[in-house]
């Protein structure tokens, strides 16, 4: 029996559903902000670099691109916990998971574009041409449908 199964029957109670719904947000965004964070950190880094002088205008968009939507996937990502924090002990479980879920999935379409536009910026470094938007193109397919196709798939069975 799920968790939220266990809720239906009436095992748990409304509080004690917010308060995992809660707890098990805050665990999946310990996930996604560790990555998030590492990423943010070396694409600052990369500007620190010799080789990046001689990076192409073209590479400099692309890296620029990947910064500014990881800093967006940072924001979000960490915005829960924020709220969490600020909100802690005022009655709003409901309204924090509510907000959270929406601020967490459009965190994790900034940093599916962050990643695509990383793995481009170092495949054009590394083959050039077509092959990096070949590769950067794959990339994107593949977050889009692990990430959102599929579970948008999975929930309209179900509905």
């Amino acid at each position: 029996m799920t968790t939220d199964q266990t809720y239906a029957s009436g095992t748990e109670s409304e509080d004690q559903r917010l308060a995992r719904n809660v707890n098990e947000l805050l665990q999946e965004l310990r996930v996604a902000q560790a990555g998030v964070q590492f990423l943010f950190g070396f694409l600052l880094a990369v500007t620190f670099t010799a080789q990046y002088e001689h990076a192409s205008g073209y590479q400099r968009v692309v890296h620029l691109v990947a910064v500014l939507f990881a800093t967006v996937s940072v924001a979000l990502l960490a915005a829960p916990a924020a709220w969490h924090r600020v909100l802690f002990r005022k009655g709003q479980r409901a309204r924090i998971v509510e907000v959270a879920n929406v601020l967490v999935v459009a965190g994790m379409v900034f940093l599916a574009v962050a990643m695509t536009a990383t793995v481009l910026l170092l495949t054009d470094v590394v083959i050039g041409g077509w092959g990096a938007v070949v590769i950067g193109g794959v990339t994107a397919v593949l977050f889009g449908t692990l990430w959102f196709v599929m579970p948008a798939w999975i929930r309209s069975d179900e509905s």
